[in-house]
């Protein structure tokens, strides 16, 4: 996505944060709970994916770097984050965008999704490995079961945009219900980018997915992706979390184990306008429900983006030491 250029500059962010009437934070944030590596078998497609007639925008250029999980923990250690969720992109291999389809891309999905598990195998107290698939692909509700005694999947990663996933589709809807079940029969915390492809996504798309779809998640924690938007704070993304807003604050006790992810939703150049209405919705949704991530390697350095960055909201000292602190709880 363009909308990923705006976060490149995190070594700027750093710089703004650090500036006067900017103290650094004194505590880290523990756990990033969106990340990405790419698994070798998804590496090999990334030339031919990005310049797929089927793409819909450019390739951001971190997308294509060469980055290993030891890059990962690296900077994880040089920020002092203790734990990430580190996202499975096998999704990529089955998603439409990639035209022509790959021959082999259920071989591939898995591979990846392998990758990502054996990397949280090597590092079981600072990774936590998300397979992921596309809802819409033949092999996804066997994908999901492979994995269910597997000790170190403890998540499933959906990507509605790359997955072309419609949610006012009812077959689309019925198939990603399906995914949910599958998910909780195997005790798999969701991370859901529910951002569609639809110019007009928002309010709409949130109700068929709190009424249709989350019901499907049962007792598992499910997390929504950049807070509902794919990066950034435009009209969509804030009609989407209106439309949270609206629905947990009429009913309260729902949906106890939904969260939000913070993921590139903000940063340096955001308006004081936009942070100051951002605090405002997270306050009305419950502070509680909101969890630090930066979608790296698109963050940059994770010291530059989750450190500094927490500043850049106007929360209290309390809120913003409780966030830093915040971990979901898994199987």
């Amino acid at each position: 996505m363009t909308i990923r250029r705006l976060f490149a500059a995190s070594a700027a962010l750093a710089a703004f944060v650090a500036g006067p009437g900017h103290a650094q934070p004194r505590t880290p944030v523990h756990t990033d709970h969106h990340v990405h590596v790419h698994a070798p078998a998804i590496r090999e497609i990334l030339p031919a994916y990005c310049t797929s007639p089927g793409r819909i925008s450019p390739c951001d250029p971190a997308f294509l770097q060469p980055l290993t999980a030891d890059d990962l923990l690296a900077d994880m250690d040089e920020a002092g984050v203790q734990t990430a969720w580190m996202m499975s992109t096998a999704y990529l291999a089955e998603s439409p965008m990639m035209t022509p389809a790959l021959a082999d891309a259920a071989a591939r999905v898995h591979a990846a999704n392998a990758f990502t598990v054996a990397a949280a195998a090597a590092h079981p107290d600072r990774l936590v490995a998300f397979i992921s698939v596309n809802p819409l692909a033949p092999d996804a509700l066997a994908e999901i079961a492979s994995w269910k005694s597997q000790p170190f999947a403890k998540g499933l990663k959906l990507h509605l945009t790359n997955s072309g996933v419609d949610l006012r589709n009812a077959d689309h809807v019925r198939r990603l219900a399906a995914v949910f079940d599958a998910a909780s029969e195997a005790r798999l915390t969701i991370m859901i980018h529910m951002r569609t492809r639809l110019e007009d996504y928002g309010a709409r798309d949130v109700r068929i997915f709190i009424e249709q779809i989350l019901p499907h998640a049962r007792d598992v924690s499910v997390v929504i992706a950049h807070a509902g938007g794919w990066g950034g704070l435009d009209a969509n993304t804030w009609d989407a979390m209106e439309a949270f807003r609206n629905v947990l604050t009429e009913h309260p006790g729902t949906a106890p184990n939904l969260f939000f992810d913070l993921a590139q939703v903000f940063n340096a150049d955001t308006s004081q306008g936009d942070r100051t209405r951002l605090v405002e919705v997270m306050r009305s949704i419950g502070v509680e429900r909101f969890v630090p991530g930066s979608d790296w390697p698109f963050s940059g350095p994770l010291d530059g983006y989750l450190n500094a960055a927490m500043v850049l909201l106007p929360l209290s000292s309390e809120e913003t030491e409780s966030l830093r602190r915040r971990r979901i709880g898994m199987k």
